[in-house]
C-alpha cells in the first residue's frame, strides 16, 4: 500500500515538472518569435510606467534605508566618543574642586540623553523605513508573475488564431489515405472516417479555446490588481517620506535643545571653576598689596608720620616719598603692628581716586562707577594694553567687604580725582 502511494506520488511530481517544463518551453518560444518579429506582443504603457516608477521608487527606498543606517552608526559612534570624554572629565576633575557633583549629573545626563535619541530613531524612523521596503519584494515577485502570465497568454492566443485561420490539421495527408480506403471499404466506412477527422479537428480548436480563456483569466487576475495597487505604492512614498523626515527632526530639535542646556551648565561650572582658581591667585600678589597699603594707610592717618613705624627701602634711597605713591613702586615693610595683627613681607602701593561723575560701563572688562565711589587703583597685568587715560581698578566698598578682585575693571581717569 505504502508503496503504490509512494509510486502514485513520484508520478504526480514527474508530471509536475513535465507541465513546468513545457510551460517554460512554450514561453521561451514564444519570446523569441517576439522578438524576431514574428509574433506580436501585447503592450500596456501605463502599466509600464507604473512598473519604472514601482523600480524607482524601491531603489531610493532602499538607498534612504542605507543612509538611515549609516547616520544611526555615527549617532552611536558619537553616544560612545562623548561617553569616553565625559568620563575622562569626570575621572580627573578633583573633589575639591568648584562643581564636582554637578559635573558627574552632567556626564550622566549627556550619556542618557544619546541613548535616548539613538532608541528613538531605531524604534520610529528605522523600524518604519523597514516595514515600508518589506512589501515591496513581493510587489516585485507578482510584477514577474504577471510578465510570465502574459507570455502564456500572447502564446495561446497565437495558437488558437493559427488554428482558426489554417487549414484543418493533416487535411492534404490524409486525402491520399482515404482515397485508398474509399476504394477497399463500404460507403458506410468511409462516413465514419470522415466523421472522426472533423472530431479530432474541432477537438484541437476546443482545446486551445480553452486554453486561450484559462491564461486570459490568469493574467487578467494579476493584472487587474497590479493596476490598482502600484500607483497607490507610488503615491505612498510622499508620506513616508513626510513622517521618516518630520519625526527625525522633531527628535533632533529636542536632543540638540536639551544637550545644548546641558552644555551651557557644563559651561557655567568652569566659568566658577576659573574663578575659584583666580581668586585663590590674586592672595598671592595684589590681595597682600592691597593689604599692605591699607594698613600703612591706617597708620599713617593715626600716628602722622609713617616714618616712626616702618623702615622702608624705595628704589634704594632711605626716606619715604611723598603720599601717594604711583603704581609699580615696591616698598619691603618689616614691621609687626598689633593693630592689624599680622605681618607682612612684601607688598605693592597703589594710589586711590574718587569718582566725580557717574559712568556706565559700556564693555565687560569695564568699571561702572557712582559719583562719591572710592576705587583702589591697581596695576595693568600687562602694561602693553594700558590704554592712554584709562585706568584699572576695584571698588575700594568691594574690597573691603570680600577682599578679592574678582570685579575690578578699567575706567577713565578723567571721571575721577586723586585723593
Amino acid at each position: 500500500m505504502a508503496e503504490e502511494q509512494g509510486k502514485a506520488g513520484k508520478g504526480i511530481n514527474t508530471g509536475k515538472l513535465a507541465t513546468n517544463m513545457q510551460k517554460r518551453l512554450s514561453r521561451a518560444q514564444e519570446k523569441v518569435l517576439q522578438k524576431l518579429g514574428k509574433a506580436d506582443e501585447t503592450k500596456d504603457t501605463v502599466f509600464e510606467e507604473s512598473v519604472a516608477n514601482f523600480n524607482k521608487q524601491m531603489v531610493e527606498g532602499t538607498k534612504l534605508q542605507r543612509d538611515l543606517r549609516a547616520y544611526l552608526a555615527a549617532v552611536k559612534t558619537m553616544h560612545d566618543a562623548s561617553k569616553r570624554l565625559q568620563d575622562c572629565l569626570a575621572d580627573m576633575y578633583e573633589p575639591d574642586w568648584f562643581g564636582k557633583e554637578e559635573v558627574d549629573a552632567i556626564a550622566e545626563e549627556t550619556d542618557i540623553l544619546w541613548s535616548d535619541y539613538h532608541d528613538k530613531l531605531v524604534d520610529n524612523s528605522m523600524v518604519s523605513m523597514d516595514t515600508y521596503l518589506a512589501q515591496f519584494p513581493d510587489v516585485k515577485a507578482r510584477i514577474a508573475k504577471r510578465d510570465r502570465k502574459l507570455t502564456d497568454f500572447d502564446s495561446a492566443r497565437h495558437h488558437f488564431a493559427s488554428l482558426q485561420k489554417g487549414k484543418k490539421p493533416d487535411q492534404a495527408k490524409i486525402a491520399k489515405p482515404m482515397s485508398i480506403v474509399e476504394k477497399a471499404a463500404p460507403g458506410w466506412a468511409q462516413g465514419i472516417l470522415s466523421a472522426h477527422q472533423i472530431a479530432q479537428t474541432n477537438l484541437t480548436r476546443n482545446q486551445a479555446e480553452e486554453e486561450l480563456g484559462r491564461a486570459q483569466k490568469v493574467f487578467e487576475e494579476i493584472n487587474i490588481e497590479l493596476q490598482d495597487e502600484l500607483p497607490q505604492l507610488w503615491n505612498s512614498r510622499v508620506g513616508f517620506y513626510v513622517n521618516t523626515f518630520q519625526s527625525m527632526a522633531g527628535y533632533q530639535e529636542r536632543f540638540h535643545k536639551d544637550m545644548g542646556k546641558l552644555n551651557q551648565d557644563l559651561n557655567d561650572v568652569m566659568t566658577k571653576l576659573e574663578e575659584q582658581r583666580l581668586a585663590k591667585v590674586v592672595t598671592h600678589s595684589e590681595t597682600f598689596a592691597l593689604l599692605g597699603w591699607l594698613c600703612l594707610r591706617c597708620l599713617a592717618k593715626k600716628l602722622k608720620m609713617l616714618s616712626h613705624l616702618v623702615s622702608v627701602s624705595y628704589k634704594n634711597q632711605t626716606s619715604i616719598p611723598e603720599y601717594p605713591i604711583s603704581s609699580g613702586a615696591w616698598l619691603v615693610v618689616v614691621s609687626w603692628t598689633q593693630e592689624v595683627g599680622h605681618y607682612i613681607r612684601w607688598c605693592l602701593l597703589f594710589f586711590q581716586v574718587k569718582a566725580m561723575h557717574d559712568y556706565a560701563a559700556t564693555d565687560g572688562d569695564e568699571l561702572e562707577l557712582k559719583a562719591g565711589d572710592v576705587v583702589l587703583v591697581l596695576a595693568w597685568d600687562n602694561p602693553d594694553e594700558q590704554d592712554d587715560g584709562w585706568l584699572m581698578g576695584v571698588k575700594e566698598s568691594h574690597w573691603l567687604e570680600n577682599k578679592n578682585l574678582l570685579v575690578k575693571g578699567v575706567f577713565p581717569e578723567n571721571f575721577t580725582q586723586k585723593l
